[in-house]
């Protein structure tokens, strides 16, 4: 058949005449290309994407023109703010017909990185980090927040103290009326009992998000991100693990104890390099069935940091 096919979005009109705030579709299905150091090139990513529709009476917009810029978009483009924002004036430029002049795309995937053991030369593991990009184009300003996920250890610090309390209680009854007690001894009592008392741990989360810096087009800066979060709470989550690399972990826990407030903190105070952060931490908590939660926003943050840069 040779007929041309009927489109209903250009031959009929609206039944009740609205302007629309957005328009479009979600979950589309897409491979996407990252460059990003130590990471896997190409991701399976869902993506939003919507453009405005403020002709009251217009029937509605051209999907399967979005859908096709989109496919194109994956099929050979890296990821980057610049490529971000021509992919937005690309889809207003698809719908000039419909007066469109206000662009958004949000993506979602799981950004994976190759992870070195904690002190185990030869082993490392891929580690899975979800990453959000918010991007739009409102009134001819373009914007673009990344959100990255970040998995850590979170050892209490009353717990610990707590724990401490009954081992030095039990030391004393232990040895009790002895005016000398060798190190050998001590540490023979120690291998048996230290663990009489232990504080307790939690899977934690940190949720942090950035603008990017419209100077640098030409990248996300995800693992740098990434990095910066994980250095400033030092526990990370590992991957491949041997029995010294798991010693390894205990000892930086034991080094690290924090509250929810003291994580979100360190990470406030470590993103200086980056714009307008916001950090929400999530500590899912082992005592309680309920989670610690403590947000850092970027004015506090930054006063934070400041503070501490001052501080003796």
């Amino acid at each position: 058949m040779n007929a041309e096919l009927p489109d209903i979005s250009l031959s009929e009109t609206a039944s009740a005449r609205l302007p629309l705030g957005w328009v479009g579709m979600q979950g589309i299905d897409l491979p996407l290309q990252i460059s990003e150091p130590d990471c896997l090139a190409k991701l399976h990513a869902r993506v939003d994407m919507q453009v405005d529709l403020p002709r009251p009476e217009a029937k509605g917009i051209h999907m399967s023109r979005l859908y096709r810029l989109l496919d194109a978009f994956g099929a050979d483009t890296a990821v980057s703010p610049g490529a971000l924002e021509g992919l937005l004036r690309r889809m207003l430029d698809s719908h000039a017909d419909c007066g469109s002049g206000n662009a958004r795309l949000r993506i979602k995937f799981n950004l994976l990185i190759r992870r070195p053991a904690l002190v185990t030369d030869d082993l490392a593991g891929w580690k899975s980090y979800p990453v959000q990009i918010d991007t739009s184009l409102i009134k001819g300003r373009f914007s673009c927040r990344t959100e990255v996920c970040v998995v850590y250890s979170s050892t209490c610090p009353c717990s610990a103290a707590l724990s401490r309390q009954v081992v030095a209680e039990a030391f004393r009854e232990a040895f009790a009326g002895r005016k000398e007690v060798s190190p050998d001894e001590i540490a023979a009592w120690l291998n048996i009992h230290a663990t009489a008392a232990t504080p307790h741990s939690q899977r934690s989360e940190a949720r942090v998000s950035v603008s990017q810096d419209p100077e640098r087009e030409d990248r996300l800066g995800l693992v740098a991100l990434i990095d910066q979060i994980e250095a400033a709470v030092q526990t990370p989550v590992q991957t491949g693990v041997k029995r010294a690399d798991e010693q390894a972990f205990a000892v930086l826990n034991g080094r690290n104890l924090m509250f929810v407030e003291d994580a979100a903190r360190r990470i406030a105070c470590a993103l200086d390099g980056f714009h307008a952060p916001k950090v929400h931490v999530r500590h899912i908590e082992s005592l309680h069935p309920h989670d610690a939660v403590a947000w850092a926003e970027p004015d506090a943050a930054g006063s934070l940091a400041e503070g501490l840069r001052g501080a003796p």
